[in-house]
Parts: structure tokens; sequence; C-alpha cells
């Protein structure tokens, strides 16, 4: 199965909101705290792009307006066109203003994650990882520790999400499983299993101090990045200068 990627900085959405759907606008009003607003639009106008791309769709704010991220019950993200669900799946994650989206052109269990490589405390170890993690980690080198742990809770956040539970439940029922042998683009392999027999493949892959997960079912080959077109961004700030004479 084919999974692609975008990734996105704050620095590359647009300052104004014409690419997000009335329902959107009034969902981003509701949002009280700067930190939370930022992330969703980063995490929106980045799934938006993705949507766009694999539809050969323009990224203009019409265009892009009429595409919605909407959450399901499950608070998982779901896509829709012209107000009807698609046929896509995507999931998203952002930390410190940085964001993925993973989408792929089917219904699928899907799930990503992204994660800074930083140190961890034995407590946070102890409480968030597997038995048999906790014996990895304490097996590692000191050098190795922090990516390791990074690498293993991002395993778990993207499960979760494929999984459409979230960290609703002990982030201890699942077990990633992480191989070292990397391919040409760079990801490696990585399998997770949940205590009710769930189980996943993806990817992880490093990047300076970032950390990358993805998985999904059926299994995706490594995932394909897509890139954005910066012109289009710059039409969309083109365009409000004409329209609002800015």
């Amino acid at each position: 199965m084919d999974v692609y990627w975008v990734e996105q900085s704050e620095v590359d959405v647009p300052e104004t909101d014409e690419w997000l759907s009335s329902s959107e606008l009034r969902y981003l009003d509701k949002l009280r705290f700067p930190k939370r607003h930022l992330e969703w639009r980063l995490g929106r106008w980045t799934a938006k792009c993705a949507v766009a791309i694999l539809q050969d769709l323009p990224l203009l704010p019409d265009s892009l307006a009429n595409l919605e991220i909407r959450s399901a019950p499950s608070g998982a993200p779901e896509v829709f066109v012209a107000n009807k669900r698609a046929d896509i799946t995507v999931s998203i994650s952002h930390r410190a203003g940085l964001a993925i989206c993973a989408i792929v052109c089917a219904r699928v269990k899907l799930g990503c994650d992204l994660e800074v490589i930083e140190p961890h405390s034995q407590a946070f170890v102890e409480d968030y990882l597997a038995h048999d993690e906790q014996l990895r980690v304490t097996e590692a080198s000191f050098d190795d520790r922090a990516r390791l742990i990074a690498l293993l809770w991002s395993g778990k956040e993207s499960t979760l999400k494929a999984m459409e539970v979230g960290l609703r439940v002990d982030t201890r029922c699942i077990t990633v499983k992480p191989a070292e042998v990397r391919t040409l683009s760079g990801w490696t392999p990585l399998e997770t299993q949940s205590t009710a027999g769930d189980i996943f493949h993806g990817w992880w892959r490093q990047a300076n101090s970032w950390l990358q997960t993805l998985v999904a079912d059926p299994s995706p080959q490594a995932p394909i990045q897509l890139p954005v077109p910066t012109v289009d961004r710059q039409d969309i700030t083109e365009r409000r200068k004409i329209a609002f004479g800015d």
C-alpha cells in the first residue's frame, strides 16, 4: 500500500484564513489558547496541502475551503470534499512549530507521529513503556537512550491513532518493535502490537533531532514525501492583496 506524507512549518501557513471552511472558522474561534490556535491551523493547513496535492487541486483559498478536515467521534481526522466524505485517510501530528500529515487514498487504519529527541526521566520510562521496552532502554547506550525512548513513544502514538483510541488507554498496552536496518529511502521498518492482538507495520525515520513514525493496516510501503509548491502559497497572499487592497 502506498502512503504519502507532507511536512509544513508555521511559517508556511498563510496569515489569513480564507482557506478554511465556515465550520472550520467557527471551530477556530472557540480555541482560547494561542498555542492551540497555532497548532490547529498548522495541522489543518498541512493536511489540506496533502489532500489537494494528491487530488491534483490548486492550493488556492476557494479550493482549500472546499476541503474540510473534520473530527470523527473518536477524534480521528476525516476528509470531506464538497461536504462529502472522501475515500482518503489522513493522520496529523505537530510538535514545536512543525507538522506532518500521512495520507492514503483509501479508508484504512493509519497513524503518524512526530517527536523531538530529548531526555526523559526514568519515571517516564516506567509510567509509559511496556516491560520489554523498559528492558531495551536499560540495555541501550547512554548516547542512544533519548533516541530510543522517543522512538518507542512515537510508535505508540502512531499506533493509538491508527486504532482511533488516542491516549485514552494505557500506553503500556502497546509494544513497539523497531528494526535498525535502514532502507535506501532513509526509513526503517517498524512493528507494533497491542495486548489485544492488534498488529501494525510501519516505518520510522530520524532527521537531526526529529523522529517520525508511521504505522498502517494494510502494511504500507516506505512513505513517499510530497513537495508543496511554494508558488501556490504565495498566490494566496497575492489574491488577498488584490481583494482587500493590502
